[in-house]
């Protein structure tokens, strides 16, 4: 799935039919809900990237440390 660009031009219905040109013939409806859902979960982190809203490895260990095995 390569329409995920940093590139701010493509509005939402051109990476929506950009995905939808790239995906094969025979795809399900549930697979095109699949791949939106993804693309807009990439977007979102990538614009958490940009505004800086992000943990050190540091900060993530410590808020998942229950789950984690030391």
């Amino acid at each position: 799935m390569a329409v995920i660009t940093k590139s701010k031009a493509l509005s939402p219905k051109k990476k929506i039919s950009k995905l939808l040109k790239e995906l094969p013939d025979d795809i399900t409806y549930e697979d095109v809900q699949y791949h939106l859902y993804v693309l807009q979960k990439i977007e979102r982190g990538l614009k958490d990237i940009e505004s800086g809203n992000v943990y050190t490895h540091e900060e993530a260990k410590k808020k998942l440390g229950k789950w984690l095995k030391k």
